[in-house]
């Protein structure tokens, strides 16, 4: 077995890679590893999961594995993974377990973990949870103690859990929707309820496509990957905005009136902007991505708003806003985290943001949006025998200092080498299309020759 965490917890098709046993495995070690208390009282494990047929079956194996580990558990049902992330710091919970795969396919499912307080687990707490699963330094299977008797864990439903996520997320409302007319995609997933019952008490018209969810549907042809239903919806319902949530909620996009997508790097600066003109963006300074156009970044300049720049990884993201205590930070895909309400990702967080602007400035979404002028883009996947030779080639380094030095301001270049295929991917800006694919194609050449 290889390296079981990826940049989202576990993840892989449910009763193949990702099985019950495996489940059950990762929810004793995490319990291990993350309840610290002092042996006075059990620990408490959050468990929710989105609508995907496994899901089912992974929670059996995860309360199974929990409870022989002597947690209680507090089970939560079918809700996001910001919500569950929520409840875990609410609850003051040792650990919380979120079943989802995400935008992923149903046949994907994923195990998702988070510490007290509802954090995404650090690398070193994500390595001791596998060194358990996997067995040990040595190889050999991890002896745990396993309570017998009374010492063995029970499972209760956290009753009002939906009410509880629900009234977090409006209390970060700063503008009432007043009647804006919303088409909200919950991609048949986990937001099927809460989403369309929080845009409707913060004040909008709501109409709801990808909201019945039979265990099979998740992400199929809908959601925050597949807006085309959404873009139709919004000119059927004459509707102000589109709003798009993928499979467990923790990322938005969204849809202008006149059918257009708004990435997560407009929504981003809008937000940003929001904050910085009401003194609440800390430091005004936004966390982005090394992924995000350049002209999300010369808006942020224009404005006066600094970017810190991370990998691609919303876990990054969460790292620098958490490590410097500023407020805001996002990606391109719509992953936006709000860390005053927050301590991830949350997509509707996201949505009420978005909307409370457009109440607030009477403008449109695409006025809004239009602040960032995208630059072309262009990404050419090049397949590589050694892509770590590639990215310490001389004669590579030479080729794209000669095209920084071509685009200077305009544009830029990005080679990130794949962290799980012999690929390098080069990323460019330009001024226009035709210069954005003549330059990668050209650097394109230079990397295949040289890996």
């Amino acid at each position: 077995m290889g390296r079981l965490f990826g940049t989202d917890g576990v993840r892989g098709r449910a009763n193949a890679e990702l099985t019950p046993e495996l489940a059950l495995s990762v929810a004793r070690a995490a319990a291990s590893v993350l309840a610290d208390r002092d042996g006075t009282s059990r620990p408490v494990a959050v468990v929710g999961r989105d609508p995907r047929a496994s899901g089912e079956m992974l929670e059996a194996a995860v309360v199974a594995g929990l409870t022989s580990a002597g947690a209680e558990v507090l089970r939560v049902g079918v809700l996001p993974t910001p919500a569950v992330a929520h409840l875990t710091g609410r609850t003051d919970a040792d650990l919380g377990v979120m079943l989802s795969a995400s935008h992923n396919p149903m046949p994907d499912n994923g195990i998702k973990l988070f510490s007290r307080g509802g954090h995404k687990l650090p690398d070193a707490v994500e390595a001791a949870i596998e060194r358990r699963v996997m067995g040990g330094d040595e190889g050999e299977p991890c002896v745990d103690h396993r309570p017998t008797g009374g010492g063995i864990g029970r499972v209760r439903d956290l009753a009002g859990a939906v009410e509880d996520y629900t009234t977090h997320v409006l209390s970060a409302l700063r503008e009432p929707l007043r009647d804006l007319r919303v088409v909200v995609d919950c991609a048949h997933g986990a937001a099927y309820r809460c989403a369309p019952e929080v845009y409707r008490r913060a004040g909008a018209q709501v109409h709801v496509i990808g909201g019945e969810p039979d265990g099979w549907n998740i992400n199929d042809g809908i959601g925050s990957t597949h807006l085309g239903p959404l873009i139709d919806a919004v000119a059927r319902h004459g509707a102000d905005i589109g709003i798009a949530h993928d499979g467990d909620a923790d990322r938005c996009l969204a849809v202008t009136a006149q059918g257009d997508v708004v990435d997560g790097d407009a929504i981003l600066a809008i937000c940003a902007l929001a904050l910085h003109e009401s003194g609440n963006l800390t430091d005004d300074t936004v966390v982005a991505t090394v992924m995000s156009n350049l002209g999300f970044h010369h808006t942020m300049r224009a404005a006066g708003i600094s970017v810190q720049t991370t990998a691609v990884g919303d876990r990054y993201v969460l790292e620098a806003l958490r490590s410097r205590g500023l407020s805001l930070g996002g990606e391109q895909s719509g992953h936006l985290v709000f860390l005053d309400w927050a301590t991830t990702g949350d997509g509707l967080l996201t949505g009420l943001a978005l909307m409370s602007r457009m109440s607030a400035t009477g403008a449109s979404l695409a006025e809004l949006a239009s602040v960032v002028q995208r630059l072309p883009q262009t990404l050419v996947n090049v397949p590589v025998t050694d892509r770590l030779a590639v990215a310490e080639s001389d004669e590579v380094a030479r080729a794209v200092n000669a095209v920084e030095a071509e685009l200077g301001d305009s544009g830029r270049v990005l080679l990130r080498p794949s962290g799980t295929e012999q690929l390098v991917r080069v990323m460019v800006e330009a001024p226009t299309q035709e210069e954005a694919d003549a330059v990668a194609t050209r650097l394109a050449e230079v990397v295949a020759a040289t890996g």
